[in-house]
């Protein structure tokens, strides 16, 4: 069955419901701000974003040895370009180009420039531009090539690259298998930036005093990264990535992995809030008419941070430049950014004409092009090691702790109001007829169950035999069981599509779905910078369906469950009281598999925060000893595994 034409008549459900939360809280933020009067106000606010902030972007690693090196240099008419190679974490390697000016009388400021997506990082033509203006100008500028672009491919030699196929894919690769360990990929990017200041304030020509940081889209999500989490940067212009979360959200525009920082929206706070943290140090806001990040969102946000500038008494120290053109670091942000950065530090600014583009070769750091080849360690490999260093810190959990631990994990809590339902019309499929039921699990979020039910079978009532098999499909209850691929249920069947599957998938078929850039995958973001869990709450829709099979008369309950439904029904069924047996086809061996692996093929939504640090799938499969059945297990490829059939545990 093609998935594209199952029944989606909830499609929008999911999305609502996050639009909502996400407006009832931007609502309470507005309402915050506008009852801030004084600077001591003013100041206690920026106090709780600073600690929101530590929360967020941490861990924060241990300060390494640099290891830097310059290894060439690249003579220009009006500038030098010497290529530099340091270490960010121990044997990872960072690539870079550090522009002088031809001429220097003393110390010079500085600015690190983070870039935004190219695949050929620091070598693209408006970045080489902004680069040399800025050069031209009197400053010492460091850019440098970000995990998976420029020089920096960590797939370096693996064939099968269509999951990590461009720098966005990569990232949000990376970010989900670092969510086992409780790991934030935007600190892993920012951590680069902290040390590339280090690299740039150990040059004799940099006055630390005067130092800046400014980049374009991920480049420009950088620069407010690095103004919020270090203190030495004293100026700032991110450039065509600042707008609201809540216009994201509503324009239907997911983010890079690096882009969801945990518990952000949780605590209240908005994207600008990052930039109001550091209020009154100068700091000019850049956009574009035509960007597909709202320009509605950054003039409201540019509005909220001038507030605070007003307020500490410096509003000459903020700006807004909004340039005539679509998504880009072009010519007219350039020079809005360069024309700020010179007042604040103090120095002329040289308003430059035409700019060069020098071939990506000549700019390369390593000899091969790629720092993987030239012995820097991927990402993929700290992240097997550790995986493995939580597994053998792990306490051994019993069961009482374990489903403990297990909601903690996933944010559940031990009550839940008893879900109204509807009555839908019922349908046939095959030679089956099933009613169907809308379970309101949560305000405007309703699980859809199916019950398998005679010919003539009335379906006004929700009825539940004393015992339930409850199946969770791994898309689709409709299209597994058009496909047959529920012949291992038992009877009765029930089956459910919990929120954002089946007949509330955002997307109608498995491309949107399990596109790495897919609303699903945004959900799985938004729930994240809310502090919640996306895999929490669809278990939370089976928890609150057994409640109301229980309340209907069911006794025991048996779960089934398919592929990313395994994961679901494991977790229910270790958390839920009535259940009796679990029967998990296609599920994944552990959660470890999943970061011993440089690709994973599971979406998101499936990557439960912080578990490794915790517990793992063999640890929950042994609590259930004597109940548990597996099926075919997958890899995470989502593949079976050789060799696999039946397995009872």
């Amino acid at each position: 069955m093609n998935v594209g034409c199952m029944k989606n008549g909830y499609q929008h459900m999911v999305h609502d419901f996050y639009v909502d939360k996400l407006r009832k809280s931007s609502s309470e933020r507005d309402q915050e701000l506008q009852n801030i009067h004084t600077e001591r106000e003013a100041r206690r606010y920026q106090e709780r974003v600073l600690e929101t902030i530590g929360r967020a972007f941490s861990p924060v690693p241990e300060k390494t040895p640099l290891n830097a090196e310059v290894v060439g240099v690249i003579e220009r008419p009006n500038h030098r370009i010497e290529r530099v190679l340091f270490e960010s974490r121990p044997e990872c390697l960072v690539t870079g180009n550090l522009y002088l000016p031809e001429s220097l009388d003393g110390e010079a400021p500085g600015v690190v420039a983070p870039c935004g997506h190219s695949s050929n990082g620091k070598a693209a033509e408006l970045y080489q531009a902004f680069c040399q203006r800025l050069a031209r100008s009197g400053f010492v500028v460091l850019i440098y090539d970000p995990f998976n672009q420029g020089e920096r491919d960590q797939y370096h030699g693996i064939e099968n690259r269509d999951l990590v196929g461009s720098s966005t894919y990569a990232h949000n690769m990376m970010g989900k298998q670092m969510e086992l360990m409780g790991e934030f990929f935007g600190m892993w990017r920012a951590w680069d930036g902290v040390r590339a200041l280090d690299y740039l304030l150990s040059r004799p020509e940099v006055d630390s005093t005067r130092v800046g940081v400014t980049g374009n889209s991920g480049g420009g999500t950088l620069s407010e990264w690095l103004w919020a989490v270090d203190e030495r940067f004293t100026m700032a212009a991110p450039s065509c990535f600042i707008t609201t979360f809540l216009n994201n959200l509503e324009n239907e525009l997911p983010q890079d992995a690096e882009q969801y920082p945990p518990g952000l929206l949780g605590e209240g706070l908005e994207m600008i809030d990052l930039m109001i943290a550091r209020a009154p140090k100068p700091a000019i806001l850049l956009g574009q008419n035509y960007d597909y990040f709202d320009r509605r969102g950054l003039e409201k946000a540019y509005g909220d941070l001038k507030r605070f500038y007003d307020l500490l008494g410096a509003p000459e120290n903020v700006d807004l430049f909004i340039g005539p053109h679509g998504h880009g670091y072009f010519e007219e942000n350039q020079r809005a950014m360069v024309r700020f950065f010179a007042k604040q530090a103090g120095v002329p600014f040289v308003d430059m004409g035409d700019t060069e583009k020098l071939d990506d070769e000549a700019l390369l750091v390593t000899e091969t092009g790629n720092t993987i080849a030239a012995g820097s360690r991927p990402v993929y490999a700290y992240l097997a090691e550790m995986s493995r260093k939580r597994r053998e810190s792990r306490a051994k959990l019993v069961s009482k702790s374990l489903v403990k631990e297990a909601m903690a994990v996933l944010g559940l809590k031990g009550e839940r109001p008893l879900p109204r339902y509807r009555v839908l019309r019922p349908i046939t499929s095959g030679d089956s007829r099933f009613g169907r039921y809308a379970l309101e699990t949560e305000d405007g979020v309703r699980a859809i169950l199916r019950r398998e039910v005679e010919a003539d079978e009335r379906v006004a009532r929700l009825e539940a035999q004393q015992r339930v098999s409850l199946y969770i499909p791994n898309i689709s209850s409709e299209q597994d069981i058009e496909n047959g691929e529920c012949g291992f249920v038992g009877d009765p069947l029930y089956a459910l599509d919990v929120r954002g599957m089946g007949e509330s998938m955002p997307e109608g078929g498995n491309e949107g779905y399990f596109h790495p850039y897919g609303l699903d995958y945004m959900y799985h973001g938004f729930g994240i910078m809310m502090g919640q869990s996306y895999l929490g709450r669809r278990v939370y829709d089976v928890l609150s369906t057994m409640d109301l099979l229980g309340e209907r008369g069911a006794e025991a309950i048996d779960l089934y469950g398919r592929g990313q439904g395994s994961i679901i029904a494991l977790f229910a069924g270790l958390v839920h009281d009535l259940t009796d047996h679990v029967t998990l086809k296609n599920c994944p061996g552990s959660f470890e598999e999943w970061a011993q692996v440089p690709v994973v093929g599971w979406p998101a939504a499936n990557f439960p925060r912080g578990i490794l640090n915790r517990f793992d799938i063999p640890d929950m499969l042994g609590c259930m000893e004597g109940r548990v059945k597996l099926i075919e297990p997958w890899g995470p490829d989502m593949k079976p595994l050789s060799g696999t059939g039946e397995e009872g545990i």
